[in-house]
């Protein structure tokens, strides 16, 4: 006798990512949205796999963005829905997939924000006046590392041409070429950084304990506040050494790697930014 409890067709599912090597970080993602499915199906006491509708999916859709989830949050979600029902069909559990004529909700996706020459030269220029706060600017400017990969940064992985990413949750293990200008900054840093203390991470406070993500916030921050940039946040330098990279012409699949971005599409939405005129242009110089 078929077993059609949702609740046990999620574990299946699950187990299956995990055999297809899927990373724990995507199983959980789709565990959670599954999950969260199966709830919201619960308050219409639908727990039968063969009694999901399609406009089941939709209400819960529609139910997110009630909810303040963004269109982007829901289309994700909506995908997971998808790939899972497409499990329950390819293993015989199902004859119809209810997913497939759902909509995804439309969203525009915002173009990041690219730092221009007159913004980061201003930026560096108010970091001087601090070697720990010019050596993080400079790291985040000329590696595009994310916020947590600073944090987690050692004395031992700045070499004398390459920082080397430690594991952070879901970004990758990865070598990052440094330039002159990052070397000379870290290194003018770690001269001034305080000495004699126990700690081997390479951004600390005064008192020698390791800084906080929203430590370097408050850090960043004080500088745009400082020149004046609106709106501006810590991943807008990542942005801003993507899209000199792809200046550069560093093939995609080299940048996606340095950055450690998953999806080559997560990479490749920075091209159409560099189809501006010549004269808009701007290199990303080395001090």
């Amino acid at each position: 006798m078929h077993n059609y409890s949702l609740p046990s067709h999620i574990e299946s599912f699950v187990q299956f990512l995990g055999e297809q090597g899927k990373s724990q970080f995507t199983i959980v993602a789709y565990k959670k949205d599954l999950e969260q499915f199966a709830g919201f199906l619960s308050t219409r006491e639908i727990s039968d796999i063969r009694d999901i509708q399609k406009s089941d999916i939709e209400l819960f859709i529609a139910k997110l963005l009630t909810e303040n989830y963004t269109k982007k949050s829901a289309s994700r979600k909506l995908n997971s829905i998808r790939t899972f029902f497409r499990f329950l069909k390819q293993n015989g559990t199902i004859e119809q997939n209810p997913s497939l004529d759902v909509s995804h909700p439309k969203y525009t996706q915002t173009a990041p924000r690219i730092f221009s020459k007159l913004e980061y030269r201003a930026i560096r220029d108010v970091a001087k006046e601090d070697p720990r706060t010019y050596a993080m600017v400079e790291i985040l400017l000329q590696t595009g590392i994310r916020i947590g990969e600073l944090t987690n940064i050692r004395i031992e992985d700045v070499k004398e041409d390459v920082l080397h990413i430690r594991d952070h949750g879901k970004n990758p293990l990865r070598d990052i070429p440094l330039n002159k200008a990052v070397k000379k900054a870290v290194d003018d840093y770690v001269k001034v950084r305080a000495p004699g203390q126990p700690s081997d991470t390479l951004f600390i406070t005064r008192t020698g304990k390791p800084l906080l993500i929203r430590n370097i916030r408050q850090i960043i921050t004080a500088c745009f506040k400082e020149v004046g940039i609106d709106n501006a946040t810590i991943n807008d330098f990542r942005n801003t050494f993507i899209s000199h990279q792809l200046s550069l012409g560093h093939p995609i699949d080299y940048i996606a790697k340095i950055v450690g971005h998953r999806r080559l599409s997560s990479t490749e939405r920075f091209i159409q930014l560099q189809a501006e005129p010549e004269e808009k242009k701007e290199t990303l110089e080395e001090l």
